[in-house]
């Protein structure tokens, strides 16, 4: 019964050998139950999706077992790859366009482990017997749900690794054969891509535990010469924190009117532009002040991939400072993009949307 929290991965810097390889989807970890009609989608916090996805909650009515439950993932695809924004669009609040956006940009769930199938649970079972049983349950599933691909080859897993991220995926997952199913362990290992970009930082919010830095706000300049907010970077020691505030002091701005971002407040700015405090309904109430700063400071970041090739996919971690390098030299034009890979090549068929 739900809720069920998913076993995790914990980051490795390469593939590990003799392990059950899968690629890592961009998407909503899903847990998925279903019991007859009814039809549960549990979310990596337990929190129901059930209601933000009607044409996938059918569509898995008609092709699982009767009685299950499934690990796997809910992704959004838009001609040939992964599209997260659009996913996360999926998450609204109106019924009505709930609705409009199951026909706009429907979902594809794609399974990768069995946890319970009839009256047997297989939390036990090793990683071996899960797959195969789930593959005996898929055998002849059609979209949009999908059995993930799946090897024990790992020069097929380092392949996979380079091709995949060309259709939007994260990276490889890496599995013990013999493990059990252990909620909320790391258990498993992932292996993601790893890139550096030299970014101008244009300002900071502060920590929620006090006056110290909480996050780098990190810029780029497009084509046309303005400086778009890209990301941010946050991982700091809670003494590097302090330092930063007294490192930064001579760059702070006495306000936001000079500032290349001094629009941000303004919402209707935000949709031509990347902008800091950007109005979103995940973040809800949260303080998304910010301290400005002049931009003339350039650090190196490293990150995993870019969404939609604007903004970082997941907060960059620093690296260091770059007094080397000018602001004005920190454009999307140093960014390396990944081969474009069709997303139907890696799951057989097209997937939905």
């Amino acid at each position: 019964m739900p809720p069920v929290k998913p076993m995790l991965a914990k980051l490795v810097p390469s593939i590990p050998p003799d392990m059950h390889y899968e690629a890592k989807w961009d998407g909503f970890r899903t847990i998925v139950f279903r019991d007859g009609p009814e039809i549960e989608l549990g979310s990596r916090t337990g929190k129901p999706l059930t209601r933000y996805f009607p044409e996938l909650v059918a569509a898995l009515a008609e092709r699982l077992p009767r009685r299950c439950v499934m690990d796997g993932e809910i992704v959004v695809a838009q001609e040939g790859h992964l599209d997260f924004d659009a996913l996360s669009e999926r998450i609204h609040p109106a019924a009505s366009r709930v609705r409009t956006l199951a026909e706009r940009t429907p979902a594809t769930f794609v399974a990768f482990d069995l946890l319970a199938v009839g009256d047997e649970s297989l939390l036990s079972a090793p990683l071996t017997e899960r797959r195969e049983r789930l593959a005996l349950a898929l055998a002849e599933v059609t979209p949009p749900v999908h059995l993930a691909p799946a090897t024990t080859d790992a020069a097929l897993a380092r392949r996979w690794f380079e091709q995949y991220e060309g259709a939007g995926l994260d990276g490889i997952v890496a599995k013990p054969l013999t493990s059990r199913y252990r909620q909320d362990e790391r258990v498993m290992s992932k292996v993601k891509h790893e890139r550096t970009a030299d970014c101008v930082v244009a300002g900071y919010r502060f920590h929620k535990s006090g006056p110290v830095v909480g996050s780098l706000l990190l810029g780029l300049y497009d084509t046309a010469g303005a400086l778009q907010h890209v990301g941010v970077s946050a991982a700091f020691p809670m003494a590097r924190r302090a330092e930063l505030v007294e490192e930064l002091e001579p760059l702070r701005m006495a306000s936001v009117e000079d500032h290349p971002w001094a629009s941000w407040a303004d919402e209707a700015a935000h949709g031509s532009a990347r902008l800091p405090g950007a109005p979103s309904r995940w973040s809800g109430r949260k303080d998304l002040s910010w301290v400005p700063l002049r931009p003339e400071r350039v650090c190196e970041v490293a990150y995993d991939h870019m969404e939609n090739g604007v903004r970082f996919r997941h907060t960059a971690r620093f690296r260091r400072w770059r007094p080397d390098r000018t602001p004005d030299s920190c454009t999307y034009a140093q960014l390396e993009e990944p081969v474009r890979y069709d997303l139907g090549e890696i799951l057989g068929t097209p997937p939905a949307g």
